[in-house]
């Protein structure tokens, strides 16, 4: 992001003495008393954050590599959420080589099968100590979504051991910090208890600290790092809120702290290895869902509607992969702003169906900076459906 430019100094202002600044082109205005370091990044305002740059100027700024590392021989593992099993489905579709996709050689894995319900990071690490590190749990803490034990299947931890160490490329996705788990052994299930299975004297509700998650996260990166050298680690948060809470309060507000709790130990934690580990990343899924679209949800107000969540991983494999992405990223961001109800949705209707003409008329008293994104969603429609045919 461009460093804001100083403009006229104005002393004697109401407010104190202000200085004027410019972020990509629009004038804004900060008091002058404070010194603000070498790294003064300012909040973008509504009108910049309504260009087709805007995410990747204000929310990418710093977290981007010096070029795309993910090529088609990569061998990537991702799991730990829903999200995370959004990003495998659609790295699969443009044929980037997941090795834990449902379909592939280590399919029959519970970071395959079951990848997205190990929400939380004690859930995560317990794949990597399994598997890399045979070791063993005393309570039966892994189970599918319907509430049946999966147990510890020898053959299912030298599958997992076997992706994890042809693995160049993990995307670790953090979805939740409430956890059950078991009060003798501290051991925590990847969901909640099974009902016909739950016992007070045994089991507990809990929310776990910021401290745990971020010795988890430092767990987690020893194990590769001892096993996979040289392998690149991407960390994510997913947006996806609580379906429910077990606390006494609001699901919204244990929500919030839930986040709060995850986001902080991940900033901590890269705070501490990223200067001197070029091959650890983090992707702001979880700031780009809930910064750039305010009108993100669908009707269950818990998924990302899908045209929003196509511009987040197109921004992603436009950033992160090599080769020809998907869609253009104009397109896909002028399909997720009529989605989020920015643009109005009929842009998006003509778009999809190629009446240029109808198009055309509906822009016509519209601004040329939005008339020549839209052209530029055409011409990218076009050239994927050239490719396609």
């Amino acid at each position: 992001m461009p460093k804001p430019q100083r403009k006229n100094l104005h002393i004697g202002d109401s407010r104190g003495p202000v200085f004027e600044f410019e972020v990509d082109g629009v004038r804004q205005q900060a008091h002058k008393t404070w010194y603000r370091g070498e790294n003064s990044h300012f909040n973008p305002s509504v009108e910049n954050m309504q260009t087709v740059n805007a995410v990747a100027d204000h929310v990418l700024a710093g977290w981007v590599p010096p070029e795309p590392s993910i090529t088609h021989k990569t061998n990537i593992v991702a799991f730990g959420s829903c999200f995370a099993e959004h990003i495998t489905s659609w790295l699969a579709k443009s044929n980037f080589n997941v090795l834990n996709r449902k379909d592939g050689d280590w399919g029959e894995t519970y970071i395959a099968r079951f990848g997205e319900g190990m929400v939380n990071s004690h859930a995560i690490l317990q794949q990597f100590e399994w598997a890399l590190e045979g070791k063993a749990f005393t309570e039966d803490l892994w189970h599918d979504k319907d509430a049946a034990s999966l147990g510890i299947d020898e053959a299912i931890r030298l599958q997992t051991e076997a992706a994890l160490m042809a693995s160049d490329f993990f995307i670790i996705t953090l979805g939740l910090a409430e956890v059950w788990s078991d009060k003798a052994s501290g051991d925590v299930f990847w969901r909640a208890v099974p009902e016909h299975k739950y016992d007070p004297a045994k089991h507990e509700f809990r929310v776990t600290t910021h401290g745990e998650n971020l010795e988890n996260l430092n767990r987690i990166y020893q194990l590769i790092r001892k096993h996979r050298p040289s392998a690149k680690i991407m960390f994510t948060l997913s947006p996806i809120p609580l379906v429910a809470t077990f606390r006494p309060v609001s699901s919204i507000t244990a929500n919030a702290a839930s986040k709060a709790i995850l986001r902080a130990a991940l900033d901590e934690f890269l705070r501490a290895h990223q200067p001197d580990d070029a091959d650890l990343h983090y992707w702001p899924s979880y700031e780009i869902a809930m910064d750039v679209f305010a009108n993100r949800w669908s009707e269950d107000r818990r998924h990302i509607k899908p045209k929003i969540l196509d511009y987040i991983m197109t921004l992603f494999e436009h950033t992160w992969c090599t080769g020809t992405p998907q869609m253009g990223l104009t397109e896909a961001w002028v399909r997720a702003q009529c989605a989020a109800g920015v643009l109005p949705k009929r842009i998006n209707h003509f778009l999809e169906r190629g009446e240029d003409d109808k198009l055309e008329a509906l822009l016509a008293n519209r601004s040329e900076t939005l008339k020549a994104m839209v052209k530029q969603a055409q011409r990218e429609r076009e050239a994927r459906l050239d490719a396609i045919r």
